[in-house]
């Protein structure tokens, strides 16, 4: 019998270096779109798939981080005594049980395979997800979601996957597709980053990820992979290797890369205009600044 996916890892040990100077003192995953850190986004998917138990994978200054799913007391009751009721509900959804979550210190940065890693104490012989905050996916059934309920009926690994352009496969890691059933796709191989004219597919893996326990014990070997670091795609690759079934799981929504400055802009005003609160106007500024810059030219 399948284990229920209750577990998730978060890696948020990285340095954000792409939006310096920002995150000198502000962890990226703080940084908001529209009103929401980047953070909340994941921890409302994980918890609408049925994630109870929260792991993050931090590392040095992101003290801020965890301070924000704390309870705020002087806030909350500031808020009550102004009968600021809604603000309140807000608030709900930034705080963690007692138990519920747990910090895990990354002390070097040698790759996503190693940050997950880095949690194996935390979890037992059970499958867990891995939410990468970076990517941000708006869809009306949350991505992960989609993939645990896919997951139930497929069991072994599972990564997000989604079709990128032949001259984007080398920054990806890249399924080597078996057998191909629409949005599910058997695996039989994953290569980290291909050279460009060498990757087996355009079918690429994004930032979600159901791993089983096996994963974990091929990560205990430290093999460095592309960059000199520990892959998580290598070890679910070798999964295939051992007989173990891997699937890509094409989802439904539209994928934002919050790591880039780009795609954080691109985030913004979509999730912006998606928000009846400030649709029209944020439109009617487009529309007026478009307007603008065509007559410009």
């Amino acid at each position: 019998m399948k284990r229920k996916v209750t577990k998730a890892i978060f890696p948020v040990a990285g340095l954000g270096t792409r939006f310096l100077p920002a995150t000198k003192s502000v962890p990226k995953e703080i940084m908001t779109l529209v009103d929401r850190p980047l953070i909340q986004y994941a921890i409302d998917e994980a918890r609408a798939a049925g994630i109870k138990e929260f792991i993050f994978v931090t590392s040095r200054g992101k003290g801020a981080l965890e301070d924000y799913f704390d309870h705020a007391p002087q806030l909350e009751n500031e808020l009550r005594k102004k009968g600021k009721d809604e603000l309140l509900e807000v608030l709900k959804d930034t705080n963690m049980e007692s138990g519920a979550i747990a910090y895990i210190r990354q002390h070097k940065s040698m790759g996503l395979g190693h940050a997950v890693w880095c949690a194996r104490r935390l979890v037992s012989n059970e499958p867990i997800a891995v939410i990468l905050p970076d990517d941000v996916i708006a869809a009306e059934t949350p991505c992960l979601q989609q993939m645990v309920e896919a997951y139930e009926e497929t069991g072994g690994c599972m990564v997000a996957a989604m079709e990128v352009p032949p001259e984007k496969t080398s920054s990806y890691g890249i399924l080597d597709i078996l057998d191909d059933k629409g949005q599910l796709v058997s695996a039989k191989g994953m290569v980290e980053k291909p050279p460009l004219g060498e990757e087996p597919s355009n079918l690429a893996v994004i930032g979600r990820y159901i791993i089983t326990p096996d994963v974990l014990r091929t990560l205990n070997k430290m093999k460095q992979g592309t960059g000199g670091e520990v892959q998580l795609t290598d070890a679910i690759a070798e999964e295939i290797t051992h007989g173990r079934d891997v699937h890509g799981f094409r989802f439904k929504g539209e994928r934002f890369d919050c790591g880039s400055k780009a795609g954080f802009l691109q985030a913004t005003v979509a999730f912006g205009l998606a928000r009846e609160d400030l649709r029209d106007e944020l439109l009617a500024y487009i529309t007026s600044m478009m307007a603008h810059r065509n007559a410009a030219q």
